[in-house]
Parts: structure tokens; sequence; C-alpha cells
């Protein structure tokens, strides 16, 4: 059960603010009893934030802050199981990395480590205060046992109850600008005697900085202590800055299993690390490599050198095979990837301009901790928002029109491919002073160009609440996102460009009202596929072709693109021209048959058409290739009509469509519909076909709309379709 999001009002600083901050000690004391509880090496808790819509991190175990960084703010709607457990209610279970790709595949791009997680829901009272996740290591079974389920469970509701004990006392705890670490270090009293050992030992934090290293270590690593104690192993060693070797780190940290690997201190003595991890940190042993027996040597992203130094050769080599100087190596920190690689993942969702902005306001704007979001563009001298998300209602519109000839941040930006970044208002009001834009409410913005194909399309701004200070390695990745975004845009408008002809056209083909017919109550329903262009080739018209005489026809064009459309208006003209030429059924179809293939297209067409004879209350029928229509009689009973059926049209020119005189004596229906309606992925037609007739059974009897929203919503085709539908019922009433 979905848990409703209550977040009471934040308490004032003073004696409320130092309650919280207990709150958040009281959930880290309870998280430590983590690793003896549930065998688990890592884990953390969110809280939700004020507005109820953001998971921030408050506490971590047994993960370092530049792991978490990236994760430290998550929307609800984000899909990763931390966001799923908030909206759900439910505890999440992730059994390793093919159950990872399969249910979170950007999860699992950003993180391509094996591990099991679980994430459980705060709930007390009915309220819903955040997430615990668990991670444990990728040897754990597949399933989660009833004893971790419960003791997941038990965890989760102490760390609810003091949540909810603090909020009801009108101080509740919120996340900090920092997780907090619930980590003891544990002094080594064993410190002498591991200093005699030749290898070298180093212990890192979970920060990733050594925190104690080995006169041995040392020795080998080539660096005083001073340099390396409190410094990251690659900031200080330029030959273990390529990003593999923090990859192995990081592998090591989150799947919870030691892992190895060789590296080459330059000019030629090769290193062996073993790193051996747990909740409070890492040991890395380092020894001697005999060059003669190293095999496989790491040698830039991803990539493996076999038989490096085997036999003498240059070890140095090998070295600059890796992509990196034995001078000089540029330091790339997979952690910085994260950002572009869940965005560029995410925008593979995205088909319309607006999804874009969704995407990335619900996936990348918590992330950064900002607050509001926009894409601006140049269209026609003047700055159009082409969408925006986070502002208050009417406040971002007001800049909408703003001329090109203004000197504001956003015109700069959208005319101009160099990123700027304003840490607070000062910095901003510095270059605009008195400009009507930099009245919006925020107080940090980032101006990242959009530039595709080299062409600047726009701006994006990022906009923060409060002041917000971006490193280097910050603006580096937002403007990498910059480049991501404006690609999904330039996709997204052509895409809205041809989606916009092709609908305007499906509409101008399709009646937008069907005639009023003595003796003929009808209903027609069109709904568009929720997958590709929304737009394809079904079709259905009503005409009097007579006094006493209507016609009536349904078909479909393959495809579902603007081609589609077009061909669809042509069948259906056809269709017209011929029924006003008072020709029964198995001409009319015939006739369009050979136009079709006169016009020399590849596309297929289905089609089934009637004349209904009002004072004789029958119906003459031919079908080309469509589903059969279905027939609810005046005493209740529903059955499927099977009219000889001809081929569809457009694959013999001398093709003939039979006849079927069909009675439709008062109070018959007939529903007559594409097969979007019973063709869906892995469903059995027949069985489909039997369903519908049953629901049209239960439900014929009601009002047409009434009956047309029933035979709709039969599978839940209000909801998801990979196909158009049409329906067009039929019936037969007094006159």
């Amino acid at each position: 059960m979905t848990m409703p999001w209550k977040s009471p009002s934040s308490p004032g600083r003073g004696a409320a603010g130092a309650v919280a901050g207990r709150g958040i000690e009281a959930l880290a004391r309870i998280m430590r009893s983590v690793p003896d509880r549930l065998d688990a090496h890592m884990g953390g808790l969110y809280l939700l934030s004020e507005d109820g819509q953001v998971l921030e991190l408050a506490v971590t175990l047994g993960a370092a802050r530049q792991f978490t960084r990236p994760w430290r703010h998550i929307g609800l709607a984000a899909p990763i199981p931390v966001a799923e457990a908030a909206r759900t209610g439910r505890i999440v279970w992730v059994g390793g990395g093919d159950d990872m790709a399969r249910r979170y595949p950007r999860v699992a791009v950003a993180m391509p480590y094996v591990f099991c997680l679980g994430a459980v829901p705060l709930i007390a009272r009915g309220v819903t205060y955040g997430v615990l996740f668990i991670l444990w290591p990728a040897s754990h079974p597949r399933e989660l046992s009833v004893a971790e389920r419960n003791g997941l469970g038990e965890l989760a509701g102490r760390l609810a109850a003091v949540a909810a004990e603090a909020s009801g006392a009108g101080s509740p705890i919120r996340a900090g600008p920092r997780p907090v670490l619930a980590e003891e270090r544990v002094a080594d009293l064993l410190a002498s005697a591991i200093s005699r050992l030749p290898e070298g030992l180093c212990d890192i934090d979970l920060d990733g900085r050594v925190a104690a290293v080995t006169p041995a270590a040392v020795e080998l690593l080539g660096e005083p202590a001073e340099r390396l104690i409190g410094a990251y192993p690659w900031a200080v060693l330029p030959w273990l800055r390529d990003p593999v070797y923090e990859y192995h780190y990081r592998g090591a940290v989150i799947s919870g299993e030691s892992t190895s690997f060789v590296a080459l201190r330059p000019p030629d003595r090769w290193l062996s690390f073993q790193l051996f991890p747990d909740a409070t940190g890492l040991t890395a042993r380092i020894a001697a490599a005999d060059p003669g027996t190293v095999v496989d040597v790491v040698a830039g992203p991803g990539t493996v050198v076999e038989g490096a130094g085997i036999g003498g050769a240059d070890p140095t080599r090998h070295a600059r095979h890796a992509g990196f100087s034995t001078e000089r190596a540029v330091h790339t920190r997979p952690g910085a990837l994260y950002h572009v690689l869940h965005l560029a993942s995410a925008l593979t969702e995205a088909i319309g301009v607006q999804d874009v902005v969704r995407m990335v306001s619900e996936q990348i704007v918590p992330a950064f901790g900002g607050q509001a979001f926009a894409v601006l563009m140049a269209e026609g001298g003047r700055l159009r928002i082409v969408g925006h998300r986070g502002y208050p209602p009417g406040q971002i519109d007001r800049f909408d029109g703003t001329p090109l000839t203004e000197s504001t941040p956003g015109v700069q930006a959208s005319t101009n491919a160099v990123p700027a970044f304003f840490e607070n208002r000062a910095e901003l009001e510095l270059l605009y002073p008195n400009r009507r834009e930099t009245q919006d409410g925020m107080a940090a913005w980032a101006y990242l160009p959009l530039v595709t194909s080299r062409r600047l399309i726009g701006t994006c701004v990022l906009a923060f609440a409060e002041p917000h200070h971006f490193d280097v390695e910050e603006r580096a990745v937002l403007t990498s996102l910059g480049g991501l975004i404006a690609q999904a845009l330039d996709r997204a408008r052509l895409y809205d460009t041809k989606l916009g002809l092709a609908q305007g056209l499906q509409e101008s083909l399709l009646p937008h009202a069907l005639p009023v017919v003595p003796g003929l109550e009808v209903s027609a329903r069109y709904l568009p596929c929720t997958e590709g262009m929304d737009v394809g080739g079904d079709f259905y018209d009503l005409m009097r072709v007579g006094p006493e005489s209507v016609a009536i026809v349904i078909g479909d064009v393959q495809g579902h693109n603007v081609n589609a459309a077009a061909l669809m208006g042509q069948v259906r003209t056809a269709v017209r021209a011929f029924a006003a030429a008072d020709a029964d059924p198995g001409t009319v179809l015939a006739r369009t048959n050979r136009l079709l293939v006169d016009l020399d297209t590849t596309l297929l067409a289905s089609c089934t058409y009637l004349c209904v004879d009002l004072a004789a209350r029958e119906a003459s029928l031919a079908t080309a290739g469509h589903p059969v229509p279905l027939l609810y009689r005046p005493d209740g009973r529903a059955e499927v009509v099977e009219p000889p059926i001809g081929l569809v049209l457009n694959v013999d020119p001398a093709a003939e469509y039979p006849q079927l005189r069909l009675p439709l004596p008062v109070g018959t229906t007939l529903a007559l519909y594409t097969d979007g309606l019973i063709d869906t992925p892995g469903a059995d037609l027949d069985q489909a076909l039997t369903d519908l007739t049953a629901t049209l059974a239960r439900h014929g009897a009601q009002p047409l709309a009434g009956l047309a929203d029933a035979l709709l919503g039969r599978a839940g085709h209000t909801e998801h379709r990979t196909d158009d539908i049409a329906l067009l019922l039929v019936r037969s009433v007094a006159r």
C-alpha cells in the first residue's frame, strides 16, 4: 500500500534544531548494528525532504562520501530501488547484478558492480519518513531469507519510531548537508607486529583516503608517509590515476568482496595490490610483483594488455599502451561519470521535448541539490521558455519572450556557447544589475549551453534555492550533461514537429462527427498507440448512399507514421467515392484494392465495408482481411460474425470479396473494430476474441458510450497500447 507523504513544518534554530541533530545521531547508532545483525557490509538511510518529493541521504554505513555524492538527492519518481520502496511502501529486493540490470538498468549502468540490495521504507502510524537500504556481497543468495526480511523490518521499525517521535515533538529529522557516518574506527593494537611484515599495508577509510600506512608500504609506493596519510592514493601517486584502478577500489567497497590488480610504478617496478573491504574501511596489501610472472596488466579504461612484462619486455611500453605517461597522468574519476551515464540512460526513454524536461527535472536536478530547471531557446529574435519545473506558478513565464537585444544571463547563454556559473546572487548581479530575469527567487545558477552538431540551440538553467559552490568536477559534469540534453532536445523537437504534422493530417482525415441517421444509433472511438509516434492508419466512416441506405466502413493501414496516415486518407476517400456510385460492398472493396495496387505503395490495408438497408433492417457485408465483427442480439446473446474473408488490400489486383447478408432487427448492436483491440504482445488471439465477445454479452444492453468504455477497458487498453484502436458501434433502433 502506498503511504501518504506527510512533512511536518521545519523547526526553527536553537533547541528544536539541537533535537533534530540528536535525532540523526540516534539513527546513526541504530545503523551501527547492521553488520552484526544482518551480516551486511554497507548501507544507508534516506529521509524525505520537507516537501516530501525528494529522498535525502542522512546516514551512511560502509560507504565513502565520494560514492554517495551522486546519490544524495533522489527524486521519488526515479527508477531506483530506494525510490520504489518509498513510493510503494514495500520492501524492494534486488538479488544480484543480473536482477539489477533487468529491473533497474540505469543503476546497473552507473554502478557496474555485483551486489545484492534491500530497500525498506520507514513507516510509522501510516506516515513514510524515509528508506533504509542495505547492501550484501555478491556471494549472498539470490533470495532474501525470512530472518533477513524480519531483521530489515525490525531495523526499519526502530528507525521509523525515532523519526516519528522527533516529528511528533515538532522537530522532524532532516538530512544535513553531508551524510553522517555511522562507523566507529577501531584502533589497531597489532600495528607494531604488522610493521614487521615484508608486504606493505595501507588502511583506507570510507572516504577513500589513506588513514595509516606501514614503513614497507611507504618504501614500495615511493612516497613519504606524510604525503600519503589523509590523501587519496590516486591523487598522490600519478601512476595510479588511471580510472581502472579506482574502479577496482570501488568494486571492492561496493561489492564487499576482495579484489586484486597489478600496476606499474615508473620506471620499471611492478606492484601487486590486494584489497580487503569491510564496513569500516579497506585494507590494501602491497607487494612487489615479479615482471616475469605478471600476466594481466590493467591498461587503460576497460582494457587488458596480455603478457605484459614477460620475457624481459620493456614495462614502460605497457604503461604507454595504457594511455598514460610515466611522467604525467590525467585523473578522471569514475564517480564524476555517474551523472553523465545516468542521464544518458534516462534520455534514451525521452520522446518529446516535455519528456526531456521531465527526465532532467526528476533525475538530475535532485541529484545536484537543485530547486528548479528551465530550458530556454532563441526563436524569432526572442528568448522562449520551452519547458520548466520547480519555479513558483507564473514566475518563470514572465521571462518568456525576452528580446535577444537585452543583456540578461538567459540571453547571453542562449547566444554564446560558454557555460556560466553563479554561486550566489551577488555574483549574478555584479554582471547583470537590476535585470528582471535575475528576480526569480533563486540564489545560485548554472547556465549550460545546449550545443549539438556545432549549433547552439539554447540553454539549460539549473537554479538553487541556496548559494551553491560549483567545484571543478561539478562544472565539468554539468557542462557534459548540457551536451547530452542538447542532443536529446534536438531529437525531441524533430519528433514533436513530425508528430504535430502526422496528428494534424490524421485528425483532418478522420470524421469530426458522424451523421445522425434515423433508425441507427452510432458511437465511435479512436485511441492512438502509446508507443512511437502516436499516429497510425486506423480509420472509420459512415455516409449516406441513398434515401434508405447507409454505408459503414472501418479499416487499418499498416504502420504508425505519416505514410500510414496519408494512405489511410486515400483509402477512406476511395471508399467514399466508390460507395457514392451505389456499388455493393464486394465491388467497393475490389475497386479500392485495384486503386491501392496502382498507387505502387508497399503498405497493406485491411477493411470491412457494409451497406445497411434501413427499410429492410439488414446489412450486406464484405471484408478484406479485417478482424471479424461481433454481434449483440436483442435476446442478450453475443456472437462472432463469420463472413467469408477476402485478401487484405494491395496484395492481388484481381482479388474478389464475397458478401454476407446480416439481419439487423431493432435492438441489434454490431461492433466493428481494428486489431489493436485484441492483438496485444503475448496474447492469444482466439482467447482475446472470446473475452471480447463475453464483454459484449455482459454490457451489450448498456448505452453505446458505456459499452464502448467496457470494450476498450477490457484489458487496460485505456492505459497502455502497442497499436492504435478504432471502435465503431452500430445499433438498430426504432425510427
